[in-house]
């Protein structure tokens, strides 16, 4: 029996130190408390090495789980509770804590039933605390994204038959409710009669199935709202059908914004009218659509704007637009559609049209034109339109084809006396046929890859001294001809900006420029100024090319300048604000070109901070002759000098001219008497050495 009781013995203490646990006997009369070797080792110690005072649990308890401790075994032995059970921290020999669970009870009693003995055993819990830790901070991170997100969850048990939503669930859905739970019906009483039918089988994945369904649907409110929800929803293997389990989050403000820019993306902001590319788009459907030949596209071109924008104002011109705008929609049947092009340009295309139903249309086009309101900024002034019409019957017809037959017909219109219409013909079309601008353009885009568009620079001077002081050159482009032969500017700058390839040929230019003398312009051999059309200006991905073409070629931006035209600025005023104001931030340096020729030159001075001003060349060419032109150039010189901007004279073309110019103070200039126009890489070539460019 001894040897039973030692084999016992020996197989306890073996079991709870397999089990590490350790094992406390408390003796409630003497005070004493037993400890096992298992407890002491769970705490770093030996066998023995702990003094086994009465107290010893406490002290080597951490002080906040004291109390806590303490009470659950008075509780018990109170005889509130059947048993002890609490989590504590105790001291480990190397001074860290170590989370163990507490459990025991009263053992023996007297034969009054007051306890004598109670027993216990502690289990080292330390790892299952740390994972707790470590998964409620994941739970925080996961609630707090959740909460940032909008989201909320809700899960349905399949098998119960019933659904759970979070506060955030029923706040999307206006559920006023303290609880979580709800009927199982209620989700499908708010579905939008439209979505019902897909929007329940996409919340049903197969039981078993692993993937996450993504949904989008509009959900009706109790208070009549609609709103649009995203859920993702999955199956989980929970409970004893299993559970779906899904987030919702209501994206009805996004749903908002994308349409917005979706309608911006294909809209004019100024008119509201389509714009360019979505009118390509359109009339490339309908051109291939039989059903709606024949068809009639119109160009409609303004007479007389630019005098009203320099009579009035920009904010003039621009009710201007919106008023024409509105009366042309008014005047068109519900099938026609309207674009601005650009400017003061605008096509309408009018599907099954003949050549009695375009006619009426343009007279009612032109009467709404004379008619628009034009706000109390303009009392005596009226616009007035010039209309080309084309017919496309052959569903083989190109989209710029139309157009190009419809713009020499509204040039036909304007040759006429403007106020009119014109239909394209044979007689109408310009030059050897009406197609040669569309052909024109083709060959210009063609010529963009082929090399035959050529960079040429005309150099300006600093009037009186070498062109070496200034180095500045201004970009120009010239197009060869398959046959050779160079295209002047004049006939293909106009087809790019009525194609709507104008802002192609200036980051071509640019890129071009920067990526072949990028590094003479970084040793401070020359500086360039590059030419930009109102498409140009008012790209909003510009500015991101040209810090594209900066980093990636290294030309310093103080060795870049944009010259804009005032007929660029009057185009889109907000938009050559905006353009010079990124310049400036930027340090690339900005001209306004062609000063002088419009009345409200002193306007864009007073509203753009330009580097430069070039004075229009009507006023210098007869300068020697004409006191008058000597009295404008001089004013504008003056009011460029108090502003800190310099000048540079355009088209000098003879020597009495440049005199009169240098005697006046003008500091820069440029023309055939300076330079005439030559491929930039000749002018490269002189441009040798490091020299400092100086402007202004």
């Amino acid at each position: 029996m001894a040897d039973d009781n030692k084999r016992n013995g020996e197989f306890w203490a073996l079991a709870l130190d397999r089990a590490q646990l350790g094992v406390w006997d408390s003796n409630l009369a003497t005070g004493d408390c037993y400890y096992s070797p298992t407890w002491s080792k769970m705490l770093g110690y030996a066998e023995g090495e702990l003094a086994n005072t009465s107290d010893l649990w406490l002290t080597l308890t951490h002080p906040d789980d004291r109390e806590r401790a303490m009470a659950s075994g008075e509780r018990h032995i109170a005889g509130l509770t059947p048993s002890i059970e609490t989590e504590l921290r105790l001291k480990h020999k190397d001074g860290h804590w170590v989370w163990v669970l507490d459990r025991g009870g009263i053992v023996e009693r007297d034969d009054e039933g007051k306890p004598l003995r109670m027993m216990g055993v502690q289990t080292d819990i330390t790892r299952q605390k740390e994972a707790e830790a470590a998964l409620e901070q994941v739970n925080i991170r996961i609630r707090l994204a959740l909460a940032a997100s909008g989201t909320g969850i809700w899960h349905y048990d399949i098998g119960t038959n019933k659904s759970y939503w979070d506060t955030r669930t029923r706040e999307i859905f206006g559920l006023v409710s303290d609880t979580d739970e709800v009927t199982a019906d209620l989700w499908h009483t708010y579905l939008h009669p439209d979505d019902k039918e897909t929007t329940e089988r996409a919340h049903l994945p197969p039981p078993g199935s692993e993937g996450v369904t993504a949904t989008q649907y509009r959900i009706v409110r109790r208070d009549g709202v609609v709103r649009h929800v995203e859920s993702l929803v999955r199956f989980i293997a929970a409970g004893s059908a299993g559970q779906i389990l899904g987030t919702v989050r209501d994206i009805t403000d996004e749903k908002k914004r994308a349409e917005e820019l979706a309608y911006a993306a294909r809209h004019d902001a100024l008119t509201g009218l389509l714009n360019r590319s979505a009118f390509d788009r359109l009339l490339a459907e309908h051109i291939g659509a039989t059903n709606r030949l024949p068809l009639a596209v119109f160009y409609v071109d303004l007479d007389y704007f630019k005098a009203l924008n320099d009579y009035a104002g920009h904010a003039a011109g621009d009710l201007a637009l919106k008023s024409v705008a509105a009366g042309i929609v008014a005047s068109l049947p519900p099938s026609a559609h309207a674009a601005r092009l650009g400017g003061d340009e605008f096509a309408l295309l009018v599907p099954n049209c003949e050549d009695a139903c375009a006619e009426r249309l343009a007279r009612a086009v032109l009467a709404a034109v004379r008619d628009a309101d034009l706000g109390p900024a303009v009392t005596s002034r009226r616009l007035a339109a010039s209309i080309g019409i084309a017919f496309v019957r052959d569903p083989r017809t190109t989209v710029a084809d139309a157009l190009a037959c419809a713009d020499d017909a509204c040039y036909a219109a304007k040759a006429g006396g403007r106020d009119r219409f014109a239909v394209f013909s044979a007689e109408t079309a310009s030059g050897a046929g009406g197609l040669n601008a569309a052909r024109l353009a083709a060959d210009l885009v063609d010529a963009m890859e082929d090399g035959r568009l050529k960079l040429f620079g005309q150099e300006i001077h600093r009037l009186g001294r070498p062109w070496e002081d200034s180095r500045h050159v201004e970009l120009l482009a010239r197009l060869a001809a398959r046959n050779g032969k160079l295209i002047p500017p004049g006939e293909f700058i106009p087809v790019a900006e009525r194609f709507g390839l104008a802002a192609r040929l200036d980051r071509w230019i640019i890129r071009t420029a920067l990526s072949r003398h990028g590094k003479a312009m970084l040793s401070g051999a020359i500086s360039l100024g590059f030419n930009l059309s109102a498409q140009t200006l008012s790209d909003p991905q510009l500015w991101d090319f040209v810090d594209a073409a900066i980093a990636q070629n290294g030309a310093p931006p103080s060795a870049i300048g944009f010259e804009i035209t005032e007929t660029a600025a009057v185009t889109n005023f907000d938009a050559a604000e905006e353009f010079v104001r990124k310049a400036r931030l930027r340090h690339c340096r900005v001209s306004l070109d062609d000063f002088g020729a419009g009345m409200s030159s002193f306007e864009y001075l007073r509203r753009f901070p330009v580097d430069a001003i070039k004075i229009d060349g009507s006023f210098i060419e007869h300068i020697a002759d004409s006191r008058f032109d000597r009295e404008i150039v001089s004013a504008i010189t003056g009011i460029a000098r108090s502003m800190g901007c310099a000048v540079v004279a355009e088209k000098i073309e003879e020597k009495s001219a440049l005199e009169v110019l240098i005697g006046m103070g003008v500091a820069y200039g440029q023309g055939y008497f300076l330079h005439r126009p030559e491929p930039l890489e000749a002018i490269m070539a002189r441009a040798t050495g490091g020299a400092e460019k100086r402007f202004g």
